[in-house]
């Protein structure tokens, strides 16, 4: 399984999301390592096994073995802190935020590749998940680090087809499920 194969697969109506796919390799604001590292991150963090396979087989060749990990351990890590900040940030009482997290976070501080790589993964994922909160804190800090406007504008844009891609696939087969059990 590979992106052609994905785009072969999304229907007429998807011809928009079909083209973004075809256009995510062209991003030019973004490294190889950051690009196919934010597609892998949001991949996972759609949670579907085919565009995940795909994806991963389209990225083997610009991430090695350290970046590969980095990328799952971001989607890995924003899967819980998405949910927790997000509850802080929507709960009207706002002293839940003064008690201690107590969640296990040590990846974020060495992720064994560049930070503002890691940052970017986990900005594409929080995105997906919906946290504002954490959306806001990764900005900000990809924007200390130096990540210009064009990069930060450009994972999010890579979340965003990936996931309409999953959004796209995922309509298409309960479709064709309710027309075959028709």
């Amino acid at each position: 399984m590979n992106l052609e194969t994905l785009k072969s697969q999304l229907p007429e109506y998807g011809k928009d999301t079909k083209l973004n796919l075809g256009g995510l390799e062209r991003i030019e604001s973004l490294t190889k390592q950051q690009l196919y590292g934010a597609m892998l991150a949001s991949a996972a963090a759609c949670r579907n096994a085919e565009v995940l396979r795909a994806v991963d087989n389209a990225a083997k060749p610009h991430l090695d073995e350290n970046a590969r990990k980095a990328a799952l351990t971001a989607a890995s890590l924003m899967a819980m802190n998405n949910v927790y900040y997000r509850f802080l940030h929507l709960v009207s009482d706002k002293e839940y935020g003064k008690l201690p997290a107590q969640l296990r976070m040590q990846a974020m501080a060495n992720p064994g590749v560049d930070k503002l790589d890691f940052e970017l993964w986990s900005l594409a994922v929080s995105a997906i998940n919906g946290c504002g909160m954490c959306m806001d804190s990764h900005e900000q800090n990809l924007r200390k680090h130096g990540a210009t406007r064009e990069a930060v504008q450009a994972v999010v844009r890579v979340a965003a087809v990936i996931h309409a891609t999953v959004a796209t696939l995922e309509a298409e087969a309960a479709l064709s499920a309710n027309v075959a059990s028709a």
